[in-house]
């Protein structure tokens, strides 16, 4: 590990850099001494410590039998079925959660024996979902702020192949995103894991789990079976048996030696699992140089369970592509902008029929606010074309950060629209505040004003995880304060 590291350090080709960076996360779990590892079919390490799983507790609290949410301005349903435009517009109307269910949207509802909230001139939307993040980064934000993507992993984040995670380091990363999340009104996260060790990995999800939030964890796997024996027992035993948690293959497409054993190895087992192939495609332009499409041919991973993280550096062919195999992409604008990434070919992706959801990419972009993401995803695109009417249009942003999302997970059967039938995942906005005052266009202003604090009510299975502005059931401070410990030894390891 020395040699590479000292190796990278020269100046080699930036396409170098990345293949060598990332060839170091997929070999960390062979990097790092003394870490615990599952054999084939065997049982979970035994762990101990703020992250130790307990499956008792995987599934969140009940929620309260009945919630009407009643007379909001606006519900943004985001099914026309029910309301007005694509939107799915209703005014002057109530909701009615029963259980983790919606139970109803309209005028007039009687909630007999619920709780009330009442939202007066407030606005009812679903909840955002992230379609791509990295949550532990949380612990290096603010690292490498004038560095470009390859610059910043090497930094930032592949020295840390070499860093002794605790289960309760990455408990405390992730938790803090969490909060940081809830507060944005993301309901949907998924976080793709480097998992560097298996202690990691278990840290990871007990923090995930105990969020409240819904989530997909992306586990990034290699072809070293010990790791894929780990893969299918998380899966398994700390996935499947929660009811918001889904699971995914992560991976790297190339066909260098160090990249394509690992993408043939997670191909298969995402087949075999039956869950989606979740990789970062082009979003440096020097990874042109990994011939990632040829090497997602061979691996043939192209299709609909294909989730391709930024596509910023994509011919015409390759949109043709994606497109003809149902391949979705997640945009993470916030992210692109930060690490000099380039903008996305988001009217080409929309014109040739992608799905395309919105990301916010962890520790590159230095917040979870998906606001700002969503200003940030209309603006690139009007200041590269010189065009205010180009895609996204307000409407189809607020849509790829809901429902857009949702349907590129192929979750949009359980969320993403306040259909009555799907879960009861939602948040209720506040426009009575400087920031958004006065009220003129209240749903472009969604897009325009809106800032996490306007986010009053957050929702997930219908159990309240932010009220009246608050976080509820944690401490943030507590929380905080564990961060930041596991931060100051992580910038000593960095820059001693």
């Amino acid at each position: 590990m020395q040699g590479l590291i000292k190796y990278r350090r020269t100046r080699l080709p930036v396409a170098w850099l990345s293949a060598i960076a990332l060839s170091l996360l997929l070999g960390s779990w062979l990097l790092i001494q003394g870490q615990p590892r599952a054999a084939a079919g065997g049982a979970l390490p035994t762990l101990h410590g703020k992250g130790a799983i307990d499956l008792s507790a995987l599934q969140a609290p009940a929620a309260p039998q009945r919630t009407l949410i009643r007379n909001a301005a606006f519900i943004l349903t985001m099914d026309p079925a029910l309301g007005q435009g694509d939107l799915g517009v209703i005014k002057e109307a109530d909701i009615l959660l029963t259980g983790d269910t919606i139970a109803a949207v309209g005028k007039n509802l009687q909630g007999n024996g619920a709780e009330v909230i009442d939202a007066t001139g407030k606005i009812v939307m679903p909840g955002f979902v992230d379609t791509h993040n990295h949550l532990w980064q949380s612990l290096i934000r603010g690292c490498g702020t004038d560095k470009d993507l390859n610059g910043w992993l090497g930094a930032c984040v592949f020295p840390l192949s070499g860093f002794n995670f605790s289960e309760a380091d990455v408990y405390a990363g992730v938790r803090l995103s969490t909060l940081d999340l809830i507060n944005t009104g993301v309901t949907t996260t998924v976080d793709w894991s480097h998992a560097f060790t298996p202690t990691f990995t278990r840290g990871n999800i007990q923090a995930l789990s105990d969020s409240g939030l819904r989530f997909v964890f992306a586990y990034l796997g290699s072809a070293d079976p010990a790791v894929i024996n780990d893969m299918r027992l998380v899966k398994r035993t700390l996935i499947d048996p929660n009811p918001r948690a889904t699971f995914q293959v992560g991976s790297h497409p190339g066909t260098a030696d160090i990249f394509l054993p690992n993408l043939l190895a997670m191909s298969r087992l995402a087949k075999e699992l039956r869950v989606k192939l979740h990789v970062h495609l082009l979003e440096n332009i020097s990874q042109r140089n990994d011939e990632a499409f040829k090497a997602l041919a061979q691996a043939n991973a192209l299709g609909p369970n294909l989730l391709g993280a930024h596509g910023i550096h994509l011919t015409d062919e390759e949109i043709n592509i994606l497109a003809d195999h149902d391949v979705r992409i997640m945009h993470n604008p916030l992210s692109n902008m930060r690490l000099a990434s380039g903008v996305i070919r988001l009217p080409a992706l929309k014109q040739a029929g992608v799905q395309v959801g919105l990301g916010l990419d962890g520790g590159t972009n230095d917040t979870s606010d998906m606001f700002n993401n969503m200003r940030a995803a209309l603006g690139l695109q009007r200041a590269t074309s010189l065009q205010a009417n180009i895609v996204p249009t307000v409407n189809e942003i607020l849509r790829m950060a809901t429902v857009g999302g949702a349907k590129l997970l192929d979750m949009s059967d359980q969320i993403g629209s306040l259909t009555p039938g799907k879960k009861a995942d939602l948040i209720v906005i506040d426009p009575g505040a400087v920031n958004f005052a006065p009220n003129f266009e209240a749903i472009p202003q969604i897009v325009f004003n809106t800032q996490t604090q306007n986010v009053e009510w957050v929702f997930v299975d219908g159990r309240v995880l932010k009220r009246k502005g608050k976080l509820v059931g944690v401490n943030p401070d507590a929380i905080m304060k564990d961060a930041q410990k596991v931060a100051d030894r992580i910038h000593q390891f960095l820059f001693p």
